[in-house]
C-alpha cells in the first residue's frame, strides 16, 4: 500500500483524497512566503541597488549594517522594547484572561471587546493617540513610551492566546487545590500556569515579534537615540533604496523564525 492509500487522520480518509487540499495548501504558503524568501538572495547582493537574482554574491550590505553605529543602536532599542513589552505584556495580558475566564460578574463579557480594541481599529489611529497623549505626557522619542505604545498593541494577542488554552482546561483541577488550602495565586501559580505554560510561552514570543516587527505606531512615538529598527528602515526606504534594508530584513526573518520554532518546544512535553 502506498503513502497515497493510507488514512490521513482518524476519519480513515486516504491522502489520495485530500491531493487537493495539500495542493491548495502549498499555493497558499506559496504566496504568503516567496515575497519574504525573495529578500534574503536579494541581501547578498554585490549590487548598489536591490535586484533578483543578484549577479554576483557579497556580504557588503551585512558589513555595512554590522559595521554602522547607527544601524547598531536602532536594533539594540528594538530588542530591548521587545523584551520589555514581553515582560509587560505577558503577565498583564494572562491575568486579565485569567481574571475574565474566571469572574463571574455580568459585565466581565463587555470587558473583552474592549481589551481587543487596540488591534481592531486602525492602527494609525492608535498612533496619533499615542503620541497626542504622549506630548502631554512628556514620553514622546523615550523607550517607556515605546514599551507602552507596544504593550497595548501586545496585550490583546495575549488575551485571546490564553483565553483559548483556558477553554480547553479543566478549571477542577484548582478548585481541587483550592479546596485544600491553597489560595487562588498560588492554586493558579502551581497547578494551572503550568497547565497552560505552552500559551503563555507562545503570547510571550508573540509581544516580542509585535514589538520588534511594529513599524507605524513607532513612527509617531519613537526617534532620536530610541528610535526603532523598523522606523530607521522606513526612512532610509523613503529616501533611498539601499540594500543593507535588504540584509537587516534577512535577520529580522532569522530571529522571528528561531524565536517562534523555540516556542514550539514546550508543546513537544505534551504530545
Amino acid at each position: 500500500m502506498s503513502w497515497l492509500d493510507k488514512p490521513a487522520s482518524e476519519t480513515q480518509i486516504a491522502h489520495r483524497a485530500r491531493l487537493w487540499l495539500y495542493a491548495l495548501a502549498a499555493l497558499v504558503m506559496a504566496f504568503l512566503v516567496l515575497p519574504t524568501i525573495i529578500v534574503i538572495p536579494m541581501s547578498f547582493s554585490a549590487s548598489q541597488y536591490l535586484e533578483f537574482p543578484p549577479r554576483e554574491w557579497s556580504l557588503r550590505w551585512y558589513a555595512n549594517y554590522f559595521g554602522s553605529t547607527a544601524w547598531m543602536q536602532a536594533t539594540a532599542t528594538s530588542l530591548k522594547a521587545g523584551l520589555l513589552t514581553m515582560l509587560v505584556a505577558t503577565p498583564l495580558g494572562t491575568m486579565a484572561a485569567y481574571g475574565l475566564f474566571v469572574s463571574r460578574l455580568g459585565w466581565a463579557r463587555w470587558v473583552m471587546p474592549v481589551l481587543l480594541t487596540p488591534i481592531i481599529v486602525p492602527v494609525i489611529l492608535v498612533g496619533i493617540g499615542a503620541f497626542y497623549a504622549y506630548v502631554r505626557l512628556k514620553l514622546v522619542n523615550t523607550l517607556l513610551g515605546v514599551v507602552l505604545a507596544h504593550s497595548m498593541l501586545a496585550v490583546p494577542l495575549v488575551v485571546m492566546v490564553v483565553t483559548s488554552a483556558l477553554k480547553s482546561y479543566d478549571m477542577n483541577q484548582e478548585m481541587v487545590a483550592r479546596s485544600l488550602g491553597a489560595s487562588r495565586p498560588r492554586a493558579f501559580l502551581l497547578v494551572t500556569l503550568p497547565q497552560i505554560r505552552f500559551a503563555v510561552v507562545t503570547s510571550a514570543v508573540l509581544s516580542f515579534l509585535t514589538s520588534f516587527d511594529e513599524v507605524v505606531v513607532a513612527m509617531f512615538v519613537s526617534g532620536g537615540d530610541n528610535s526603532t529598527l523598523t522606523r530607521n528602515m522606513f526612512n532610509a526606504l523613503r529616501d533611498q533604496i539601499d540594500p543593507t534594508i535588504a540584509a537587516i530584513s534577512t535577520v529580522m526573518i532569522a530571529v522571528s523564525s528561531a524565536l517562534i520554532l523555540l516556542s514550539q518546544l514546550p508543546g513537544k512535553g505534551r504530545r
